[in-house]
């Protein structure tokens, strides 16, 4: 019971983050691509390290009061995460120390044990090097979809940590769409521009609805494990997307999935491919964790040696791939520590202007969450 408590809260804890995090990251032109839970991720092993009111901000960041249910409710959804059939979902962590230099006990053991991390020594003075080995980790555990997160100048003598998680998907859906009915089609950016892409289409039972108050119909593509789906919310209106995000702010989204029906649904829905970096520490100081990347911050829980510790860079990278038989994704967050024309018929899906799309564990857990503005645009 206790481990289904931490997991639910994990659980809610990182829907909360998705929402918050996104729409900070909405403020951004363009297409829109991340893994909330990998960044979440790597936010909750340094909270196992932080203390005074840094450990504070990470409480009130998380929605978690305690480190320690945020370790056990990780340890539950690591291992599950690790053991879904029928799709290839790899999540994994690591953490980097500096040589010469050890982790505290009670630290070293959260993120061996809860986080599932490995723990590995480098000599960040070598920064080439350094930044080599950890890039070829996170190409390892992402199938090559994500190179050179970690740049050698991001690494120097007075790095101390390196806080790694990287995420893998890829599935193939659980109906395919069948490639000779791609043709290339409008998608509008705009209510008046529209480029060419290539358009996919499919007629078959779907768990569809229409939301009035959000103004949009939701779909879920099933993958071949049905716990596994692509949740796309298309707004009414070619220009709506902006009002959507609004909206969704406030609209409890798993309720809505809850009143989905099984039925068929004739689908258009673009290809594309999403590649996106995003620098981290923008957007989590205006989350509300500033303090982390100053001297101001207290990591007094992860090493031995008596030295002040902050944030020095927090890089996010994300790949997604979207086609006939499924879609692959990837991401890998790192930290390091120094020194959507009008109301459409019912039942027709046509998404060819902007969209949201989420790649969710049971509609809920949401492992990458994207806005398609552009399809011809990485």
């Amino acid at each position: 019971m206790a481990n289904e408590t931490a997991e639910f809260q994990v659980l809610e804890s990182n829907r909360q983050f998705t929402t918050n995090f996104y729409n900070l990251l909405a403020e951004r032109p363009g297409n829109v691509f991340f893994s909330p839970i990998s960044v979440h991720a790597v936010l909750s092993m340094s909270y196992q390290g932080a203390k005074g009111t840094t450990a504070e901000k990470f409480a009130s960041t998380l929605k978690v009061p305690a480190a320690a249910d945020v370790a056990d409710g990780y340890r539950v959804v690591m291992n599950r995460l690790r053991s879904i059939p029928n799709v290839t979902l790899l999540m994994a962590n690591s953490v980097y120390l500096m040589e010469n230099y050890q982790l505290l006990p009670e630290f070293n053991k959260v993120i061996i044990k809860d986080f599932l991390s490995d723990v590995q020594v480098l000599n960040f003075a070598e920064n080439e090097a350094a930044a080599a080995r950890i890039n070829a980790w996170v190409e390892e555990n992402t199938k090559e979809k994500i190179k050179n997160l970690i740049n050698k100048n991001d690494l120097s003598a007075s790095t101390r940590l390196v806080l790694v998680n990287a995420i893998y998907f890829k599935g193939s859906w659980m109906h395919k769409f069948n490639k000779e009915l791609t043709r290339t089609g409008a998608f509008y950016i705009n209510d008046i521009d529209s480029v060419g892409v290539q358009m996919m289409h499919t007629k078959r039972r779907f768990y569809y609805t229409i939301d009035e108050t959000l103004g949009a119909q939701i779909l879920a593509l099933p993958y071949s494990n049905e716990d596994l789906s692509m949740l796309i919310i298309l707004p009414y209106e070619k220009n709506g997307i902006a009002e959507l995000e609004k909206k969704l702010t406030s609209a409890n989204l798993t309720e809505i999935t809850q009143r989905m029906k099984h039925i068929e649904v004739n689908v258009t829905l673009p290809k594309f491919k999403i590649e996106q970096t995003i620098d981290l520490k923008h957007s989590l100081t205006q989350f509300g964790l500033g303090e982390i990347f100053s001297p101001a911050a207290n990591f007094s829980g992860m090493i031995t040696a008596n030295e002040e510790l902050y944030v020095g860079k927090a890089i996010h990278k994300a790949f997604i791939e979207v086609n006939e038989e499924g879609a692959e994704a990837a991401a890998a967050t790192a930290k390091m520590i120094v020194k959507r024309c009008g109301k459409p018929p019912p039942r027709h899906f046509q998404a060819d202007h902007p969209f949201l799309y989420f790649l969710s564990e049971k509609r809920e857990n949401h492992l990458f969450v994207g806005r398609l503005l552009n399809p011809a645009s990485e």
